[in-house]
Parts: structure tokens; sequence; C-alpha cells
């Protein structure tokens, strides 16, 4: 029988060098906090109630973070080394049953693959621990792994104690365990800080399972990649870019087409249907889902809404968390900002805005208009230039306008007032009272002709 597995995640870092006053793990790539990515992983593990994650600088955030995913926390409050950080942990896990497997909250691009191999390993080969280690051209700076002659861990030597003969070695400690439970509740303990920062190192249990008769077997990841921590901005934009890379590899590979892949900058939670086309430096931010056959123009932003399929969102467009329905067309330079829902079959054209509005199945609002705080009927056309005034300077207000209704260019919609179906608004009117449905609305000044003014002005003058 598979045995149960607590994942502990080390998280309680500020990261001193990122030159930040946000704690590391809270940083972003690909959308989505550090440790949100490496938190997700380990729920493709085990459940919620068996992953911990250890906290310490900023804590309150990063608790509040990733308090809706489910898992637990341990405060660490004094920073003492990594073995101190799952020494913590002692006193919170109620299953000390299985196996316990320590992941970092700044090492986001380890795949769920790898971790399921580690498990695996350690499943199959009946040993105390196992630890994922790497190779690298340039090992410097980090622990080299030290075998026995049957290739099982005997050591994890740090650089700075170690001799030539080992910093010649290419292996190196990833950080990454899978512990027997019991036994690691047992010998953690006996981890002592005789270095000179005076910490508990996670790495000194190698030998001390060693010592008791106990096995440690190393598992290679073949692409060093996965590995990568992070500790500067200049490696935060690195894993952007690979998780970037490798959510655009997925959804061509799914059928998206992506034209200058390079260019665009798409989330890792982004759902996009097939035989949909993204063109060149489009980004798709957050958890927005677009559907099949949809077109996604250069420069546009899609942010965390949802389009149905067959839409088309023209060059230089803004969605942001609003709903688009099926054969919509949006653009180009429109601009959907908050909250809006626009049914099936409207068009909402260019140099237009929406905010909080509700667009009609098929209504049309095609150049240069405002329309905020409204509810717009089916059919509605909406002529060039016109405007909701939903501010009084302290309310916002609704506007109404039935189904069929016909709004004039350069007409002012003064909030709250209601449009009736059918009804017809004259072209640079602005409208205060409620308009009947199939009435005609006019409001603005009678034209005046003055016959020969202008001649006689230019004689004047």
């Amino acid at each position: 029988m598979e045995k149960s597995l607590t994942i502990i995640i080390l998280a309680a870092g500020l990261g001193t060098r990122m030159k930040s006053r946000k704690a590391k793990v809270l940083h972003r790539a690909a959308g989505k906090a550090l440790a949100e990515h490496v938190v997700d992983t380990a729920l493709a593990l085990t459940s919620a109630d068996h992953v911990y994650v250890v906290t310490g600088h900023q804590a309150g955030q990063v608790e509040s973070l990733l308090a809706p995913k489910g898992v637990r926390f341990v405060r660490q409050t004094e920073q003492k080394g990594t073995g101190h950080a799952v020494l913590c942990c002692e006193p919170a896990v109620e299953d000390k049953t299985g196996r316990v497997m320590i992941l970092y909250g700044d090492t986001p691009l380890l795949s769920v693959e790898s971790l399921r191999r580690l498990v695996d390993l350690h499943e199959s080969s009946g040993v105390a621990a196992t630890a994922i280690t790497t190779l690298l051209d340039n090992p410097t700076g980090y622990g080299r792994i030290v075998r026995t002659a049957d290739g099982e861990v005997m050591a994890i030597v740090e650089e700075k104690a170690a001799n030539a003969e080992q910093k010649a070695i290419r292996e190196i400690n990833a950080g990454i365990y899978s512990f027997d439970a019991p036994l690691l509740w047992k010998h953690l303990h006996d981890i002592r800080p005789d270095n000179p920062p005076k910490e508990y190192y996670l790495t000194d249990m190698v030998e001390i399972l060693n010592a008791g008769g106990h096995r440690v077997l190393p598992m290679v990841v073949e692409d060093s990649s996965e590995l990568l921590g992070i500790n500067t901005r200049l490696e935060l934009a690195e894993v952007d870019r690979i998780l970037r890379s490798r959510k655009v590899r997925e959804l061509m590979l799914e059928g998206v087409t992506i034209e200058r892949p390079e260019t665009v900058c798409i989330d890792a939670e982004a759902r996009i249907g097939p035989d949909t086309i993204i063109e060149p430096f489009a980004r798709i931010l957050g958890n927005t889902v677009i559907g099949s056959d949809c077109l996604i123009g250069s420069c546009s932003i899609i942010d965390r809404s949802r389009l149905a399929d067959d839409v088309h969102v023209l060059p230089f467009s803004i969605v942001a968390t609003s709903e688009v329905e099926t054969g919509c067309r949006i653009g180009p330079y429109a601009r959907l900002r908050l909250e809006n829902h626009v049914e099936a079959g409207a068009h909402i054209g260019n140099f237009v805005e929406l905010k909080k509005t509700r667009m009609g199945k098929g209504a049309k609002a095609q150049h240069l208009a405002y329309l905020g705080d409204s509810s717009i009927g089916a059919k509605v056309n909406v002529g060039a230039g016109t405007i909701t005034c939903n501010y009084d300077g302290k309310t916002k207000h609704q506007t109404l306008v039935g189904e069929g209704a016909f709004i004039g260019s350069n007409s002012t919609l003064v909030a709250p007032v209601e449009i009736g179906a059918g009804g017809y608004v004259g072209a640079g009117s602005v409208i205060t009272d409620a308009v009947p449905e199939d009435a005609l609305a006019l409001g603005r000044g009678r034209q005046v002709n003055k016959e020969g003014w202008a001649k006689r002005r230019r004689e004047t003058c």
C-alpha cells in the first residue's frame, strides 16, 4: 500500500539579495507568487491537510495569500536554518507515518513529474531518504554530492568545506528530499549547529542517517533548470521567462496558434481553446479563459476575463475582469475596464470604453463612446461620442437603455435615466429625463440661422 505523503514547504526567509521590502516568496512569476507555484505543485501530490508551509518574514501576508488553498501554516519566528524550520513543524504535523517531502517556496520550476519520480524511488527502494540532485558544468557555490561505491549518498559537502577533489564533483544537492517520516522525526533532533552561523542544516541528516545504518539514494534531474532557485531579480526574470515559455509550448501543442511566441506574455493559469490565434505582443493575464476560434489582436491585454468561442479582440484593446459571449467583436483600441458583460454578437468598436456595463445581444457601440454603470438592451445602437454621466461627484448612478433603442451621435445620458425600448435619442441631445418606449427625445437648443451675418462680418473686419 502506498504510504501517506506529508509535504513541508520552507517559505520563511526574506531574501535579502532581492533588495526588496517584500518577502521573496511573494514576488511573482508568470502571474503567480512564487509560493503559489510551489503549493500548487504540492497539491498535485497530496491533500491540502498534508501540506505545511513554514512562514516567517511577512508571515501574515504569505498565509493570507495561500489560505484559500487549504494548506496549513507553521511559524518560524527565528531564522535558524533549514533543519530548524522543519523541526518547527514537528508539533503541528499530525501524521508522522509515511513520507515527508521538503520543498522550498522559491523553487517554482520543479515539476510534478520529477517529484513523483522522487517518491516512487523512495517507495520502491525502501531507503531512509531520497534526494534530488543534478549535474552542473559549473557547480561553484553548491553543496556537492559525495557518493559511496554503490552510488548512494554518503555526504553533502558545502562549497566552503569541500577539498579540491570534492570541488571537482559536478553533482550538486538541490535541497529537495523525501524522508521516511519516523526516521526524520527521530533523528531531526540530532542535528547540531556546529557551524559559524550556528544554524541547523537539514543537509546534516544524510550523515546522521548513514551513521545510523540507513541508506540515502540520489535521484538525478536531467534538466537542471527545474531546480533553479531565486535569490535576485535576474533569477526571477529568468524563472518568469521559463514558466511563460513552458505555457506557450503547452498551448501550441494543444492547438492554439501563437504568432511570434517569443513576444507574447501568457500567465500560468490562463486557459485557451484550440484554433484560437494569438497575435504578437498580446498579454493574457491571471485566470483568463478564452474559448475556441478566437482572435486576440496584437498588443491587446486580456486580464482575468472569460471569452467565449469566436470572439475577436482586435489590436490594442484591453479586456479586464469582464465576460464576453460568443461572436462578439471588440476593438481595435477598445477598453472594457471593469466587470462588464458583453452578450452574444455585440460589437464594441474603436475608442469605446465600458465600465460595469452589460451590452445586450447584438448591441453596438462602434466609435468614441463611454458607457459606465449601464444596462444596454439587445440590438441597441449607440452613436459615436455618446457618454453616460454616471457620477454626480458623490454617487454612481445607472443608465438603462431598452431593447432596440437608438442613441444618436454625441448624446449625453445623465444618470439616473432610462431610455425605453425602441426609443430614439436625437444626435447631440442631453437627456436628463426618462424617454418612453418608441418616443423621440431631443434635448438640445433650437438652431437659429441669421441670413447674411457672415458676409457682413467679413465686410466690416
